[in-house]
């Protein structure tokens, strides 16, 4: 892994320092207001010098019933796609897409987390693997999101200025099978967009988080939803960076927030050659 870290530095020419910012929204159901809170927290991450900017789960809309016609519109280079790649060029920096609805073969939606450089190309998606299907002690209740989401099943690492970048959503975060494949793949940075519920966001989102930094020695910007959304929908907030030592680098409470620290990818390939933890792996 040190020689793949090495030679990934001499790839990039990557700078010992890089600003990265996880935006933290409290999306509700109305479409342009929530694209005007993502551009706006996104200029703050600009504004700090951010290279690098993670939106949450459902940024653009959160509990809507139109989530099929909007991912029609998005089959083919949609208004939501054509909004990142402006923000990503507008702002000069690369926008991870948190989760807009693409339309599945059979009916349902994918919850699609898309890349875009800072030229407004798109680098690469993933499709969330794992669905949150699941009866939370909250006003909520009862969670069904195979209901209307489809499963993805493909791993996705890309190439980005910044280093190799994994994707996974929220739910994935409880599966640490997804993030060792991403490892496989040459991994620096994760991206993890979610909307974690209240109740089981303060019990275990943190505490998975700095598991799977220290695990596979990488940084994570994870960026979630952080407020009321409605009578029944409460999610935790505490969008956060997490280095490879499992140091909480940033962390925002609840509300809206735009949390920037400084990823210093020498120091994590340092690490990487002291305890070469990804070699040692015997299953």
């Amino acid at each position: 892994m040190a020689e793949l870290q090495e030679s990934h530095n001499e790839r990039y020419g990557q700078q010992v320092a890089t600003v990265v910012a996880a935006i933290q929204m409290v999306s509700v159901n109305d479409l342009a207001a929530n694209l005007q809170r993502a551009e706006r927290l996104v200029a703050q991450a600009a504004a700090r010098g951010a290279k690098l900017a993670v939106l949450p789960e459902n940024f653009a809309m959160f509990g809507s019933a139109e989530i099929k016609k909007v991912a029609a519109h998005e089959a083919v280079a949609g208004p939501l796609q054509a909004f990142l790649s402006a923000l990503a060029s507008r702002y000069q920096l690369i926008v991870i897409g948190g989760t807009i609805p693409l339309p599945a073969e059979d009916g349902r939606v994918y919850a699609c987390c898309l890349v875009f450089a800072a030229d407004g190309s798109c680098l690469g998606s993933y499709r969330k693997i794992h669905l949150f299907d699941a009866d939370v002690a909250d006003g909520h209740g009862r969670y069904r999101e195979s209901d209307t989401y489809a499963p993805g099943s493909s791993v996705t690492v890309v190439d980005t200025s910044l280093g190799r970048l994994g994707l996974a959503v929220c739910y994935d975060l409880r599966f640490p099978e997804l993030f060792r494949a991403m490892l496989s793949l040459d991994l620096d940075i994760i991206a993890l967009p979610s909307a974690f519920t209240r109740s089981t966001g303060w019990a275990h989102w943190l505490p998975l988080l700095r598991a799977r930094a220290i695990e596979n020695q990488c940084l994570i910007v994870a960026a979630n939803q952080g407020g009321v959304h409605d009578p029944k929908r409460e999610t935790s907030g505490g969008s956060v960076i997490v280095d490879s030592w499992g140091r909480v680098l940033a962390e925002a409470g609840l509300g809206e927030a735009c949390v920037t620290a400084v990823y210093d990818a020498a120091a994590q390939a340092a690490l990487r050659r002291r305890m070469p933890v990804a070699q040692h792996r015997r299953l």
